[in-house]
């Protein structure tokens, strides 16, 4: 092979590994924005649903939360959003959780998992092992087979 070829094929394979680098990249940069923009979306839905409960004394019905889901910028990020009041009760502790959304990201880096609203506020990530084992403490049967249906 002469000096140009071995040059040529370098080069290719240098613009190659570089766009491949990049779209990878790319890709797991798109997938934190819009995890980020989910979190955030639930922080905002979690504070209009906390104002309603200071207001009225109890959690809003689920028609209220698709409302602010609609009209919240970013609550496309929301996808199928689970909300939990309807199973909630007194005995419910902060920790419970209120309402959650999965977010799966097949094509990068980031492992698939849930956006989660607890009963106090606060907003988490959590993997699908872990929302698993806290929802089987937290869902009665017929919240289970509710779901299924």
């Amino acid at each position: 092979m002469i000096r140009r070829q071995k040059t040529l094929v370098k080069d290719v394979i240098t613009v190659i590994t570089f766009t491949a680098v990049a779209v990878v990249a790319m890709i797991n940069l798109k997938d934190w924005i819009n995890r980020s923009e989910a979190m955030r979306a639930m922080e905002h839905l979690g504070r209009e649903v906390f104002k309603y409960r200071k207001e009225n004394g109890r959690l809003p019905p689920e028609s209220y939360v698709a409302g602010i889901k609609e009209d919240l910028e970013g609550g496309v990020r929301l996808g199928n959003l689970r909300y939990r009041a309807l199973w909630i009760d007194f005995e419910a502790t902060p920790d419970d959780i209120l309402a959650y959304t999965k977010k799966d990201y097949h094509s990068s880096l980031l492992s698939d998992g849930y956006v989660v609203l607890r009963l106090d506020g606060r907003v988490q990530w959590m993997g699908k092992k872990e929302l698993e084992g806290l929802l089987a403490q937290q869902q009665s049967e017929f919240e289970i087979e509710m779901l299924q249906k």
